[in-house]
């Protein structure tokens, strides 16, 4: 039996199929993120992106994201190496450090809900959507004491 794709390539020479697969639907990417000016600091919030489907922990519009969301970050092999907001559990970040996929994510457990189950994803934990927030001022009030 022949190893995995993501135990043999780099993430730069994975398909765009095999790319994609690698996202274990956790939506933590998806979530606002705050970064103290002076220190580099980043914050975690429960805010979901104003494209988050906080249910299914998925993106209502992944296609046209990036002409609906100005700053959503399409993710590539240099980015996952170098966003220090990358969540330690983030299947592109563990392939990227020449680790092995944990047993919730899907392509291990072949269901794409041991990441809700494992209790890994966002499902359950968005307290609100960006669109909710009238200022800057109100994403304090769902800052996080640590990564989700």
């Amino acid at each position: 039996m022949s190893e995995p794709f993501w135990k043999t390539k780099t993430l730069e020479a994975m398909t765009t199929p095999e790319w994609e697969s690698l996202c274990d639907g956790c939506g933590k990417c998806c979530l606002s993120k705050l970064e103290e000016e002076d220190t580099g600091e980043i914050y975690w919030t429960s805010i979901g992106c104003r494209l988050f489907d906080a249910g299914n922990c998925r993106c209502s519009d992944y296609p046209g994201r990036l002409a609906k969301v100005p700053d959503c970050v399409k993710l590539t092999p240099h980015k996952v190496r170098t966003l220090p907001w990358l969540p330690s559990t983030c299947a592109y970040r563990l392939v990227a450090n020449g680790d092995d996929l944990k047993w919730w994510h899907h392509l291990v457990s072949g269901s794409r809900e041991t990441v809700h189950e494992a209790g890994i994803s966002v499902r359950g934990k968005v307290t609100a959507l960006e669109t909710d927030m009238e200022s800057v001022d109100d994403y304090f009030d769902h800052m996080l004491d640590e990564e989700p």
